[in-house]
């Protein structure tokens, strides 16, 4: 076994109500300024009332006008002024609250990139289902997408331990079964605190184990074509796990356990097979596109887009197996 470190968040509370907690955590922290940092989708939900009500303080600010897809200069704006952090997520998907990652939009490159430092780690993590009820369906299924590609790379990593293992299938087995409910029912309590729980193993994972080629090759769709960063993981998801399937059909065959597929009486092969063809349901049940083409992308865009994502190293050295820029031509031309 390699070496291998943990990170997370300082403290994690999690469960249903757990963003009770924020007023006593406010208090140990000794936070006497408050600044709440959302987006208008969440602040016009309602959602936002579960936090302020915790605030006793009159002064604190409420900054609500950050873009879906932030750019450097947003955190530029805001970082100088901003000391502890609490991280309490709206979605089931990104897994941030418990990261050293933040992926942010350059503009000028035309590519999402993504900053790694010990500082992003939070000092609390709240992960509390009832802040994810009011996300929209097309969201819900865009970052619970999102939340199982973290714990499928997480799992199928070079850099994974019998530590970001255990959490990976995990939420596998979590999120698989949760996500569709939750779409199809955003009220349904249960289904949410699966996809909560869920999304925080994955970012536990892939925190730790890395990401890799379903990532890398999504951040030229994100940067380029301003899909977000959910859904341009959902698109590539299947199409990047069928070329990976062949370096790694012996995870693949845990992986159909976690999701409780049937797997007694047949090969490895078909095991596998059976693992891609759950991906690609699960995807078209919450209404995912199945192709690129969906999204009004030329096709001609495809070899700028090869190139852009061979640059993004520090996940696909991640990936199982490596991709020349021509195979990563041909995965976004399966895309179509």
């Amino acid at each position: 076994m390699q070496i291998a470190y943990f990170k997370s968040a300082k403290k994690l509370i999690t469960g249903n109500g757990a963003v009770s907690a924020l007023k006593s955590e406010l208090s140990r922290l000794e936070v006497k300024n408050p600044a709440v940092i959302t987006d208008k989708g969440v602040s016009e939900s309602g959602g936002l009332s579960l936090v302020t009500s915790q605030l006793t303080t009159e002064e604190y600010v409420i900054f609500d006008d950050i873009p879906p897809e932030p750019e450097v200069t947003v955190i530029e704006h805001y970082a100088a002024e901003l000391r502890p952090l609490i991280a309490i997520p709206t979605t089931a998907g990104t897994g941030s609250e418990v990261t050293n990652i933040a992926i942010l939009t350059d503009p000028a490159d035309q590519l999402k990139k993504g900053i790694v430092s010990e500082f992003l780690l939070p000092d609390v993590a709240i992960v509390a289902a009832e802040m994810t009820v009011s996300c929209p369906p097309t969201v819900t299924a865009a970052s619970g997408i999102d939340a199982l590609v973290h714990a499928l790379e997480a799992y199928l990593s070079v850099n994974a331990s019998p530590i970001t293992d255990a959490l990976a299938l995990k939420a596998i087995a979590m999120i698989y079964p949760a996500l569709p409910k939750a779409y199809l029912d955003g009220n349904d309590l249960a289904a949410r605190e699966s996809m909560a729980t869920g999304s925080l193993l994955a970012g536990l994972a892939f925190g730790n184990a890395g990401v890799g080629a379903v990532h890398a090759l999504a951040y030229p769709l994100g940067g380029r074509f301003h899909l977000s960063h959910g859904m341009s993981n959902a698109v590539m998801l299947p199409h990047v796990m069928k070329e990976n399937a062949a370096v790694s059909q012996e995870r693949f065959v845990d992986i159909a356990k976690a999701m409780k597929l049937s797997t007694q009486g047949h090969t490895d092969s078909e095991i596998t097979e059976q693992v891609l063809h759950a991906i690609e349901k699960i995807c078209r049940d919450v209404e995912i596109p199945a192709s690129l083409s969906h999204f009004d992308i030329p096709e001609d865009a495809i070899p700028t887009m090869a190139i852009e994502a061979s640059k993004v190293t520090r996940l696909l050295r991640n990936n199982p197996r490596q991709f020349t820029v021509d195979e990563i031509e041909d995965i976004y031309r399966h895309a179509f």
